[in-house]
């Protein structure tokens, strides 16, 4: 992977995790909105590229400005409006994750791009699990209103059209759980979890960011090695391997630290700034 700027008249795609990336608790800070701003008022491509659906993702945090969005983890692809990539579970595959989830009294999130599925016998302990973890945050819990605003309790959850699922808490193992599903469901640590509780994501296997990266690119027309990613998550690593630069924010997961050409600080020290300055982009 290159480290280098930005060389004059070179158009770069910047590929941007969310949670604990470009916003903190759900809260953006006003130097990462100026710097995507500058960096597409010098000519580059910036988009967010997240595990989270397009119905989790509210104004406050596109409230910058972006060239397009890689949601649900590379399972869905949007860009300037065009939508590239679409992918939910099989209806099949769907049944049976619904099934191992309820027979197990997982509280758990269906995530659609249009909207959030929740069990109604569910909603009450998962409203306090994302209210304790957002009361973290040194702003309150304003950003757990992205996820309960976006919140339907559903009964026929098997039919709802879902890209991923976030699981906040289990009586049972996520690898229990992946066991009881099969072998088309992988699992990935979440950004809302709590030491002793099972929590994570469950997605289809051989999905990832980067496929979402590749997507962008070949659409827009724009070379890998001019593709920047930026993540903390264990969801980013792929993105992180595939991007021309990859730059993992400072805490990361081990891993992601190991292969990153750059570190940038948190979002609370508005790490996104100094990271594009490094690189040239404003």
């Amino acid at each position: 992977m290159s480290a280098t700027p930005s060389t004059a008249g070179t158009v770069r795609a910047v590929f941007l995790d969310v949670d604990g990336t470009y916003a903190d608790y759900g809260v953006v800070p006003e130097g990462h909105v100026r710097a995507v701003r500058a960096a597409r008022d010098a000519g580059h491509r910036v988009l967010l590229c997240t595990g989270r659906p397009v119905s989790m993702l509210p104004d406050s945090i596109l409230a910058a400005g972006f060239d397009g969005l890689v949601a649900s983890a590379g399972a869905y692809v949007e860009v300037a409006g065009t939508v590239l990539v679409d992918r939910r579970f099989p209806a099949d595959l769907a049944a049976r994750t619904v099934r191992a989830l309820d027979v197990n009294d997982a509280v758990y999130v269906l995530e659609a791009q249009e909207s959030l599925h929740v069990p109604p016998a569910a909603a009450g302990r998962l409203r306090e699990i994302l209210d304790a973890h957002f009361r973290q945050s040194p702003e309150g819990a304003v950003g757990s209103s992205a996820i309960l605003d976006a919140l339907r309790a559903t009964e026929d959850r098997a039919s709802v059209p879902f890209a991923k699922v976030s699981v906040f808490e289990s009586p049972v193992s996520m690898e229990h759980l992946v066991r009881e599903i099969g072998g088309e469901i992988a699992v990935v640590a979440n950004s809302v979890a709590e030491e002793g509780r099972h929590a994570g994501e469950l997605y289809q296997r051989g999905i990832s960011k980067a496929d979402g990266v590749a997507a962008v690119i070949a659409h827009l027309g724009i070379a890998r090695e001019d593709t920047v990613a930026i993540g903390d998550g264990a969801n980013d690593l792929d993105m992180i391997a595939f991007a021309g630069v990859g730059i993992a924010i400072e805490g990361s997961h081990p891993d992601l630290v190991a292969i990153a050409d750059h570190l940038a600080a948190r979002p609370r020290d508005e790490g996104l700034v100094a990271a594009f300055t490094k690189l040239g982009l404003l």
